[in-house]
């Protein structure tokens, strides 16, 4: 079951990426702890890291990375946490996220959060992750915005998908909560209050995460 999406328009046909993602809330409780950082990218060597992914079933072009607070860059951090390596923390108070690494570090990637009124938080563990996924809207956003009826037998992968090149759907007992980690190939939204719940990350930042988190993953989702 893909995650919701925001109330923006339709653009050009399809489903724009910055229109992503309600859901319906979860009331839960997190923790973690911010990170200092130990060294930042330069926007020449982001040119590089964000350069474009020919050799991926949808070739994935460069990020535009003047459109990017350099702070939202990767980066490693100091990260002070009793969580295990692997674990995935989200500060959506600070626009980041953090993936747990050995010796007291994180890796740190700049992201999009929920809006005002959907800003969730606490325990989940990704259930299931997919490359290109189908993206088929929920029924209550085709009653909300029936242009989207278009695609209630679901969107393929691509470039044009919401869902983007890799997502992580978060579940709980079980269960999948609408909630995602997911690609976007909009710069602009890294920083920004744009979704209702789903938390997004520049493409090639996505495939980093995603290529080092296995099925079951704990993640962690702080208070704003």
């Amino acid at each position: 079951m893909p995650a919701r999406y925001t109330d923006d328009t339709v653009r050009s046909g399809l489903l724009s990426r910055r229109s992503f993602l309600i859901g319906s809330a979860a009331a839960l409780g997190a923790l973690g702890q911010a990170g200092c950082t130990t060294g930042g990218m330069t926007r020449a060597e982001a040119a590089r890291v964000y350069g474009p992914v020919p050799d991926e079933q949808f070739p994935i072009p460069a990020v535009d990375v003047k459109k990017v607070d350099p702070d939202y860059y990767r980066r490693t951090v100091r990260y002070d946490t009793d969580k295990a390596p692997g674990t995935i923390i989200v500060d959506p108070g600070n626009y980041f996220v953090y993936r747990v690494e050995e010796e007291g570090l994180a890796t740190r990637y700049g992201a999009n959060v929920g809006r005002a009124g959907f800003l969730w938080s606490g325990d989940a563990y990704v259930g299931r992750k997919a490359e290109w996924p189908t993206w088929t809207p929920p029924k209550e956003m085709i009653l909300r915005q029936p242009e989207a009826a278009k695609y209630a037998g679901g969107m393929p992968g691509g470039l044009d998908n919401p869902l983007g090149a890799r997502t992580l759907y978060l579940y709980q007992n079980g269960a999948y909560t609408l909630y995602t980690i997911y690609s976007t190939s909009h710069p602009e939204t890294i920083g920004t209050n744009l979704t209702s719940g789903c938390i997004g990350l520049l493409t090639q930042d996505m495939l980093h995460l995603y290529s080092r988190t296995p099925v079951g993953t704990n993640v962690v989702v702080r208070p704003a």
